[in-house]
Protein backbone atom coordinates (compact mmCIF):
# COMPACT_ATOMS: atom_id res chain seq x y z
CA UNK A 1 0.00 0.00 0.00
CA UNK A 2 1.63 3.31 -0.96
CA UNK A 3 2.33 5.76 1.82
CA UNK A 4 1.33 9.40 1.76
CA UNK A 5 4.68 10.89 2.71
CA UNK A 6 4.23 10.73 6.48
CA UNK A 7 1.83 12.42 8.85
CA UNK A 8 0.88 15.90 7.73
CA UNK A 9 -0.28 18.52 10.22
CA UNK A 10 -2.36 21.11 8.33
CA UNK A 11 -1.86 24.78 9.11
CA UNK A 12 -5.44 25.11 10.33
CA UNK A 13 -4.66 23.37 13.62
CA UNK A 14 -6.26 20.01 12.78
CA UNK A 15 -4.48 16.85 13.97
CA UNK A 16 -1.81 15.16 11.82
CA UNK A 17 -3.39 13.23 8.94
CA UNK A 18 -2.11 10.10 7.21
CA UNK A 19 -3.57 8.61 4.05
CA UNK A 20 -1.49 5.49 3.46
CA UNK A 21 -1.21 2.35 5.57
CA UNK A 22 2.58 2.57 5.69
CA UNK A 23 2.41 6.05 7.19
CA UNK A 24 -0.22 4.92 9.68
CA UNK A 25 2.01 2.09 10.85
CA UNK A 26 5.04 4.38 11.06
CA UNK A 27 3.12 6.88 13.21
CA UNK A 28 1.77 4.17 15.54
CA UNK A 29 5.25 2.67 15.82
CA UNK A 30 6.44 6.11 16.92
CA UNK A 31 3.80 6.23 19.64
CA UNK A 32 4.95 2.81 20.86
CA UNK A 33 8.62 3.79 20.86
CA UNK A 34 7.62 6.55 23.25
CA UNK A 35 6.03 3.92 25.50
CA UNK A 36 2.41 4.78 24.71
CA UNK A 37 -0.59 2.49 24.32
CA UNK A 38 -2.80 3.31 21.33
CA UNK A 39 -6.58 3.41 20.92
CA UNK A 40 -8.37 3.36 17.56
CA UNK A 41 -11.83 4.84 16.94
CA UNK A 42 -13.13 3.73 13.52
CA UNK A 43 -15.68 6.16 12.03
CA UNK A 44 -17.28 7.09 8.73
CA UNK A 45 -17.02 10.79 9.57
CA UNK A 46 -19.96 13.18 9.94
CA UNK A 47 -18.94 13.21 13.58
CA UNK A 48 -21.56 13.89 16.27
CA UNK A 49 -21.78 13.70 20.05
CA UNK A 50 -21.82 9.91 19.96
CA UNK A 51 -18.51 9.78 18.11
CA UNK A 52 -17.02 12.33 20.47
CA UNK A 53 -17.96 10.11 23.42
CA UNK A 54 -16.06 7.25 21.77
CA UNK A 55 -13.05 9.50 21.26
CA UNK A 56 -13.25 10.68 24.86
CA UNK A 57 -13.32 7.07 26.10
CA UNK A 58 -10.35 6.25 23.88
CA UNK A 59 -8.39 9.14 25.38
CA UNK A 60 -9.14 7.94 28.89
CA UNK A 61 -8.06 4.39 28.04
CA UNK A 62 -4.83 5.16 26.16
CA UNK A 63 -2.35 8.06 25.93
CA UNK A 64 -2.60 8.12 22.12
CA UNK A 65 -5.79 8.11 20.03
CA UNK A 66 -6.09 7.39 16.32
CA UNK A 67 -9.41 8.18 14.58
CA UNK A 68 -10.12 6.74 11.15
CA UNK A 69 -12.52 8.44 8.75
CA UNK A 70 -13.58 6.24 5.86
CA UNK A 71 -17.02 5.87 4.30
CA UNK A 72 -16.82 2.17 3.55
CA UNK A 73 -18.45 1.31 0.21
CA UNK A 74 -18.63 -2.43 0.84
CA UNK A 75 -21.25 -2.08 3.57
CA UNK A 76 -23.69 -0.26 1.27
CA UNK A 77 -25.89 -2.02 -1.27
CA UNK A 78 -26.44 -0.35 -4.68
CA UNK A 79 -29.84 0.89 -3.47
CA UNK A 80 -28.49 2.50 -0.28
CA UNK A 81 -27.17 5.95 0.49
CA UNK A 82 -23.41 5.68 -0.12
CA UNK A 83 -23.26 8.70 -2.45
CA UNK A 84 -25.52 10.79 -0.18
CA UNK A 85 -23.97 9.74 3.14
CA UNK A 86 -23.07 12.91 5.11
CA UNK A 87 -19.48 14.05 4.66
CA UNK A 88 -17.82 17.12 6.17
CA UNK A 89 -14.09 16.59 6.53
CA UNK A 90 -13.33 20.16 7.56
CA UNK A 91 -15.84 20.11 10.42
CA UNK A 92 -14.74 16.63 11.47
CA UNK A 93 -11.11 17.75 11.67
CA UNK A 94 -12.10 20.79 13.71
CA UNK A 95 -13.89 18.57 16.23
CA UNK A 96 -10.96 16.15 16.36
CA UNK A 97 -8.54 19.00 17.01
CA UNK A 98 -10.71 20.23 19.88
CA UNK A 99 -10.78 16.69 21.29
CA UNK A 100 -7.01 16.41 21.21
CA UNK A 101 -6.89 13.51 18.74
CA UNK A 102 -3.30 12.48 18.06
CA UNK A 103 -3.66 11.12 14.52
CA UNK A 104 -6.34 10.90 11.82
CA UNK A 105 -6.28 8.09 9.26
CA UNK A 106 -8.16 9.12 6.09
CA UNK A 107 -7.59 6.51 3.38
CA UNK A 108 -9.26 6.52 -0.02
CA UNK A 109 -11.30 3.61 -1.34
CA UNK A 110 -8.33 2.77 -3.56
CA UNK A 111 -6.07 2.64 -0.50
CA UNK A 112 -8.40 0.22 1.25
CA UNK A 113 -9.51 -1.91 -1.69
CA UNK A 114 -7.15 -2.63 -4.57
CA UNK A 115 -8.71 -3.13 -7.99
CA UNK A 116 -8.30 -6.91 -7.65
CA UNK A 117 -9.36 -7.08 -3.97
CA UNK A 118 -10.81 -10.57 -3.44
CA UNK A 119 -11.12 -11.20 0.31
CA UNK A 120 -14.00 -10.73 2.71
CA UNK A 121 -14.71 -11.55 6.35
CA UNK A 122 -18.05 -13.14 7.23
CA UNK A 123 -19.16 -13.51 10.86
CA UNK A 124 -22.01 -15.85 11.78
CA UNK A 125 -23.29 -16.08 15.36
CA UNK A 126 -24.15 -12.50 16.42
CA UNK A 127 -23.78 -11.36 12.81
CA UNK A 128 -26.78 -13.45 11.70
CA UNK A 129 -30.38 -12.23 11.67
CA UNK A 130 -31.70 -8.78 12.65
CA UNK A 131 -29.75 -6.32 10.44
CA UNK A 132 -28.45 -9.16 8.27
CA UNK A 133 -32.00 -10.25 7.47
CA UNK A 134 -32.75 -6.80 6.08
CA UNK A 135 -29.26 -5.90 4.77
CA UNK A 136 -27.53 -9.23 3.97
CA UNK A 137 -24.41 -7.49 2.64
CA UNK A 138 -23.91 -5.24 5.65
CA UNK A 139 -21.90 -7.17 8.22
CA UNK A 140 -19.56 -8.72 5.67
CA UNK A 141 -18.66 -5.16 4.64
CA UNK A 142 -18.33 -4.02 8.25
CA UNK A 143 -16.31 -7.04 9.40
CA UNK A 144 -13.96 -6.79 6.43
CA UNK A 145 -13.19 -3.10 6.86
CA UNK A 146 -12.88 -3.32 10.66
CA UNK A 147 -10.57 -6.31 10.34
CA UNK A 148 -8.41 -4.34 7.90
CA UNK A 149 -8.34 -1.27 10.16
CA UNK A 150 -7.36 -3.35 13.19
CA UNK A 151 -4.56 -5.07 11.27
CA UNK A 152 -3.40 -1.79 9.75
CA UNK A 153 -3.23 0.06 13.06
CA UNK A 154 -2.80 -2.83 15.55
CA UNK A 155 -4.27 -0.76 18.39
CA UNK A 156 -4.26 -1.90 21.99
CA UNK A 157 -7.92 -0.87 22.21
CA UNK A 158 -10.59 -0.21 19.59
CA UNK A 159 -13.69 1.72 20.66
CA UNK A 160 -17.25 1.09 19.45
CA UNK A 161 -20.66 2.36 20.57
CA UNK A 162 -23.50 0.30 21.98
CA UNK A 163 -25.93 2.16 19.73
CA UNK A 164 -24.90 -0.21 16.89
CA UNK A 165 -25.19 -3.15 19.25
CA UNK A 166 -25.22 -5.99 16.72
CA UNK A 167 -22.19 -4.44 15.03
CA UNK A 168 -20.42 -4.28 18.40
CA UNK A 169 -21.10 -7.96 19.15
CA UNK A 170 -20.13 -8.98 15.61
CA UNK A 171 -16.80 -7.17 15.90
CA UNK A 172 -16.18 -8.74 19.31
CA UNK A 173 -16.80 -12.22 17.89
CA UNK A 174 -14.55 -11.57 14.90
CA UNK A 175 -11.71 -10.33 17.11
CA UNK A 176 -12.07 -13.34 19.38
CA UNK A 177 -12.31 -15.89 16.59
CA UNK A 178 -9.41 -14.47 14.55
CA UNK A 179 -7.14 -13.89 17.58
CA UNK A 180 -6.73 -10.19 16.81
CA UNK A 181 -4.77 -8.66 19.68
CA UNK A 182 -7.00 -5.64 20.28
CA UNK A 183 -9.39 -5.16 23.17
CA UNK A 184 -12.86 -3.97 22.12
CA UNK A 185 -14.15 -1.22 24.40
CA UNK A 186 -17.90 -0.49 24.35
CA UNK A 187 -19.35 2.95 25.11
CA UNK A 188 -23.03 3.45 26.05
CA UNK A 189 -25.36 5.05 23.52
CA UNK A 190 -25.33 8.84 23.47
CA UNK A 191 -28.76 10.40 23.05
CA UNK A 192 -30.29 13.73 22.18
CA UNK A 193 -32.29 15.50 24.90
CA UNK A 194 -35.49 13.77 23.76
CA UNK A 195 -33.89 10.32 23.79
CA UNK A 196 -33.17 9.83 20.09
CA UNK A 197 -29.87 7.98 19.67
CA UNK A 198 -27.24 10.16 17.99
CA UNK A 199 -26.66 9.12 14.37
CA UNK A 200 -25.23 10.79 11.29
CA UNK A 201 -28.37 9.74 9.43
CA UNK A 202 -30.55 11.84 11.77
CA UNK A 203 -29.59 14.74 9.48
CA UNK A 204 -31.87 13.21 6.84
CA UNK A 205 -34.99 13.76 8.97
CA UNK A 206 -37.40 16.62 8.38
CA UNK A 207 -38.61 18.60 11.40
CA UNK A 208 -41.81 16.54 11.52
CA UNK A 209 -39.96 13.24 11.14
CA UNK A 210 -37.52 14.30 13.82
CA UNK A 211 -40.39 14.64 16.31
CA UNK A 212 -41.68 11.20 15.35
CA UNK A 213 -38.19 9.69 15.59
CA UNK A 214 -38.00 10.45 19.31
CA UNK A 215 -40.94 8.10 19.90
CA UNK A 216 -38.71 5.10 19.10
CA UNK A 217 -36.79 5.43 22.35
CA UNK A 218 -39.96 6.16 24.32
CA UNK A 219 -41.73 3.07 23.02
CA UNK A 220 -38.68 0.86 23.51
CA UNK A 221 -38.34 2.07 27.10
CA UNK A 222 -41.96 1.15 27.76
CA UNK A 223 -41.51 -2.29 26.21
CA UNK A 224 -38.24 -2.94 28.04
CA UNK A 225 -39.86 -1.95 31.32
CA UNK A 226 -42.74 -4.36 30.82
CA UNK A 227 -40.41 -7.15 29.72
CA UNK A 228 -38.13 -6.53 32.67
CA UNK A 229 -41.15 -6.92 34.92
CA UNK A 230 -41.82 -10.35 33.41
CA UNK A 231 -44.07 -9.48 30.49
CA UNK A 232 -44.74 -11.99 27.72
CA UNK A 233 -42.15 -11.55 24.96
CA UNK A 234 -44.43 -12.15 21.97
CA UNK A 235 -47.22 -9.97 23.35
CA UNK A 236 -44.93 -7.09 24.32
CA UNK A 237 -43.10 -7.07 21.00
CA UNK A 238 -46.41 -7.00 19.12
CA UNK A 239 -47.63 -4.20 21.40
CA UNK A 240 -44.49 -2.19 20.67
CA UNK A 241 -44.79 -2.75 16.91
CA UNK A 242 -48.37 -1.48 16.96
CA UNK A 243 -47.31 1.56 19.01
CA UNK A 244 -44.52 2.38 16.54
CA UNK A 245 -46.89 2.22 13.56
CA UNK A 246 -49.43 4.37 15.37
CA UNK A 247 -46.67 6.87 16.22
CA UNK A 248 -46.14 7.46 12.49
CA UNK A 249 -43.22 5.23 11.54
CA UNK A 250 -43.49 3.95 7.98
CA UNK A 251 -42.40 0.43 8.84
CA UNK A 252 -40.85 -1.77 11.50
CA UNK A 253 -38.06 -3.99 10.20
CA UNK A 254 -37.75 -5.83 13.49
CA UNK A 255 -38.12 -5.73 17.24
CA UNK A 256 -36.41 -8.61 19.02
CA UNK A 257 -35.42 -9.64 22.52
CA UNK A 258 -32.01 -11.29 22.34
CA UNK A 259 -29.24 -12.64 24.50
CA UNK A 260 -26.90 -9.74 25.20
CA UNK A 261 -23.79 -11.60 24.01
CA UNK A 262 -24.82 -14.11 21.35
CA UNK A 263 -27.90 -12.18 20.10
CA UNK A 264 -29.83 -15.44 19.96
CA UNK A 265 -33.59 -14.73 20.21
CA UNK A 266 -35.14 -15.19 23.65
CA UNK A 267 -38.59 -16.53 24.35
CA UNK A 268 -38.64 -15.09 27.87
CA UNK A 269 -36.93 -12.13 29.56
CA UNK A 270 -33.72 -12.68 31.49
CA UNK A 271 -30.83 -10.77 32.99
CA UNK A 272 -28.49 -9.31 30.37
CA UNK A 273 -31.02 -9.43 27.53
CA UNK A 274 -31.15 -6.72 24.86
CA UNK A 275 -34.21 -5.35 23.13
CA UNK A 276 -33.24 -4.32 19.59
CA UNK A 277 -35.29 -2.49 16.98
CA UNK A 278 -35.05 -1.04 13.48
CA UNK A 279 -37.68 1.20 11.95
CA UNK A 280 -38.17 3.21 8.77
CA UNK A 281 -39.18 6.85 8.64
CA UNK A 282 -39.31 8.28 5.14
CA UNK A 283 -35.99 7.36 3.48
CA UNK A 284 -34.24 6.94 6.85
CA UNK A 285 -33.68 3.76 8.85
CA UNK A 286 -33.28 4.21 12.59
CA UNK A 287 -31.90 1.55 14.93
CA UNK A 288 -31.78 1.45 18.70
CA UNK A 289 -31.47 -0.99 21.57
CA UNK A 290 -31.90 -1.16 25.33
CA UNK A 291 -30.64 -3.49 28.03
CA UNK A 292 -33.29 -5.07 30.22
Amino acid sequence: MPGGGGAAAPDNGSPPIVRGVGDLRDAVAGFRRDGHRVALVPTMGALHAGHMALIGAAGEACPRTVVSIFVNPTQFSPSEDFAAYPRDDAEDLRKLAAAGTDLVFMPTAGDMYAADFATSVSVAGPGAGLESAVRPHFFTGVATVVCKLLLQCLPDIAVFGEKDYQQLQTVRRMVRDLDIASEILAVPTVREADGLACSSRNDYLTASQRRTAARLYEILCQAAGRLGAGGDVIAEIERAMVALREAGFDGVDYIALCDGETLEPLSEPRQGARLLAAVRLGPTRLIDNLAL
